[in-house]
């Protein structure tokens, strides 16, 4: 598995969206597309927030009106990116380290380019987990 990186399993294209965008919106086309994240980008595609599920199980508890409220509003701005070559196992332990599970996949001019996820991680295990013994 340490031969195995981020390029390779990474999500993309990413769905990424304007700050100002409504969570309503985002919302719908999370659903649509069965994704739990987006990055917010700047107008250089510069990621400066994400989105994820966890954050809108936060927002119907709190009651806050989701036809008024935008990604901006809710979004984590202390967010971690990853390159595209760094090692999985390099990932995942940072994933445990840190306690997230979405990092945004950047270039080396900083634009999101993708996003490799905790599921990803899971997917990928699982599909090794149903290959035959090897005798």
């Amino acid at each position: 598995m340490s031969d195995i990186d981020v390029r390779q399993l990474m999500t993309a294209p990413v769905l990424t969206v304007d700050p100002e965008t409504a969570v309503e919106e985002v919302a719908d086309a999370m659903l649509e597309e069965g994704i739990r994240s987006i990055v917010a980008i700047d107008d250089d595609c510069q990621p400066i927030g994400i989105l994820t599920s966890t954050d809108f199980v936060k927002i119907v508890a709190e009651g806050t009106p989701k036809d008024t409220t935008t990604v901006g509003d809710h979004m984590t701005t202390e967010i971690v990116t990853t390159d595209p070559d760094r090692p999985i196992p390099e990932i995942a332990s940072e994933m445990v380290e840190r306690g997230i599970s979405h990092f945004p996949v950047v270039d080396d001019d900083g634009e999101v380019i993708g996003i490799i996820s905790a599921t990803d991680l899971t997917d990928f295990i699982a599909g090794m987990a149903v290959r035959e013994p090897s005798e």
